[in-house]
């Protein structure tokens, strides 16, 4: 990666980061279904303006149709449920611990390839699932606040988000292989706003639409999830899906700061000793193996599809 690359990383990371800050002040205001609907219709009006200004939606549009159920589930697991378990865990959960608890998406895509993909999990991914495990129990167990069962189901909704977001990634390497990546930007979203409609209706009469959660709304929207993508996509074709793994390991720690920056989230040392396990965890699941050696698990990259994504995405 040249020197302009890890910059864009880095920014990337900042805005994935940043997007649970985004969830912790908006999704309260409006409710969780309907912050999450918002955020994906607002992110898909520039890249519906980018087809049809492109002169490509005709065919886009084919393409989604030809491939709709798969969209759907695409949609369903690297958009709707991961972002709606973010949105709902977040009324309880601050940011910075939500931010690590979904790091561990790389973790949960190596343990479901075991079956999905008949892939073997050799020692060094063994010991990463390992670290990652005893990481979210110091996390949880060094939290600042209360263990209430509120808040233990509000964890629990955090890690199967990552849970998602690590079979999605699974899902398009074998359901979407080599999918402009265009359309999965657009299927997904698309999608995820099909999918979210009812829920994000009934809490329609309740939200507040106050101008910090109209604020969270485009920041989200525009910054941690279009621009955002635009920036991932970028990475992607001009380095490669290792490398823009790398996302990964720098999220957690923006998502941290951005909580402790902007919300006054303290920070603890175990805090911190969660955040370096589950990273060493990620770090020694999805490393590359010498040529010839067995693959201990599918590299995906949190928070999404967008991560091989990744996911984050978030």
């Amino acid at each position: 990666m040249r020197s302009g690359e890890y910059a864009l990383l880095v920014l990337l990371a900042a805005m994935w980061g940043l997007s649970y800050v985004f969830y912790r002040v908006g999704a309260p205001a409006l409710g969780p279904a309907l912050f999450v609907e918002l955020r994906v219709l607002v992110a898909v009006a520039p890249l519906v303006a980018y087809t049809v200004g492109t002169g490509r939606w005709k065919a886009t549009w084919s393409r989604l149709r030809g491939q709709r159920r798969r969209y759907l589930v695409l949609g369903a697991t690297n958009a709707a449920i991961p972002f709606g378990l973010i949105a709902t865990a977040e009324l309880t959960l601050p940011a910075s611990f939500a931010s690590i608890l979904n790091s561990t998406a790389p973790l949960f895509s190596a343990l479901l390839g075991i079956p999905l993909l008949g892939q073997a999990v050799g020692g060094r991914q063994g010991v990463g699932i390992a670290f990652g495990i005893v990481g979210v129990i110091v996390l949880v167990g060094a939290a600042p606040f209360a263990l209430t069962p509120l808040v233990v189901g509000s964890a629990c909704a955090s890690l199967v988000a990552a849970l998602s977001y690590g079979y999605a990634a699974i899902y398009v390497r074998r359901r979407l292989p080599n999918e402009d990546p265009l359309h999965l930007a657009l299927g997904q979203q698309l999608s995820c706003a099909l999918l979210v409609a009812p829920f994000a209706a009934v809490e329609v009469p309740s939200a507040r639409f106050s101008p910090p959660a109209i604020e969270s709304v485009l920041g989200i929207a525009l910054v941690s999830t279009a621009l955002a993508y635009v920036i991932y996509f970028r990475i992607l074709q001009s380095t490669g899906p290792t490398e823009a793994l790398a996302v990964t390991f720098l999220i957690p720690i923006f998502g941290v700061f951005w909580g402790w920056a902007l919300l006054g989230e303290p920070l603890g040392l175990g805090l911190v000793v969660a955040v370096a396990l589950i990273l060493a965890g990620v770090a020694l699941t999805t490393a590359r193996r010498r040529p010839g050696a067995r693959v201990g698990g599918p590299p995906s990259p949190g928070p999404a599809v967008l991560h091989d994504a990744p996911k984050g995405q978030a």
